[in-house]
Formats: structure tokens, sequence, C-alpha cells
């Protein structure tokens, strides 16, 4: 069975930095999109960084220039490494397998809340 775990959310203040990571078998097959998104409880789901074929990476214009996803297949194991955080970045993050199109998440696991205070 397909499983995706986060961890390493957490509070932090304006400017600083946090990585996420996301333990998952979906690594085995290269041609999946792994990525992650953002949304809170009753609000719109945010995709904000995937990582499709042959490594492709893409942004939301929001986090451009901030944040930056990365994997290392060695350990199952995919990065969201978060820097310059502002309190509009506070939200619960969750890993995902998205579609072939890297549009729409398909399998997430159950996220990571981070915090960013002013």
């Amino acid at each position: 069975q397909v499983q995706l775990q986060e961890s390493g959310g957490g509070s932090v203040q304006s400017g600083g930095s946090l990585r996420l990571s996301c333990t998952t078998s979906e690594f085995t097959d290269s041609n999946i999109c792994l990525g992650w998104f953002r949304q809170a409880p009753g609000k719109g789901r945010e995709t904000v960084a995937t990582r499709g074929r042959i490594g492709v990476a893409n942004y939301a214009d929001s986090v451009k220039g901030r944040f930056i996803i990365s994997e290392d297949t060695t350990k199952n194991t995919l990065y969201l490494q978060m820097d310059s955080l502002k309190p509009e970045d506070t939200n619960m993050y969750y890993c995902a397998r998205y579609d072939g199109s890297c549009s729409w998440p398909q399998l997430w696991g159950q996220g990571t809340q981070v915090t960013v205070s002013s």
C-alpha cells in the first residue's frame, strides 16, 4: 500500500527556515509526479512545488525563489526546503502523489503544520 509520511513542520519567526521531509515508496517509479501542497481546514488547496518526470521542478509564484523541492532516492525521501518564510506561509503542508500532468494530487499524507510568526 502506498504511503506518504510528512515531518519537519514547526513554528518559526518570519524570515526563518524549515525543511519538510516526506518518506514514500513512490520513488520506485521515476515517472511519478510528487510534490507538496498546502491547505488550511475549509480553505482552498495550493500546490507549492512539484517534481515531475526526470526531476523537473515547478513552483507556485508565491514561493518561487524561497522554496526548493528535492529528493534523496536512496532514502525514499522528498524534501521541501523553505527559506525566507512569511506569516502567509502558515498552513498545513501535505506531501502528495500527483497525476501525470502534476496538476491534481491523488494521494497524500496526514500533513505537517507550519506556523510563521511576524
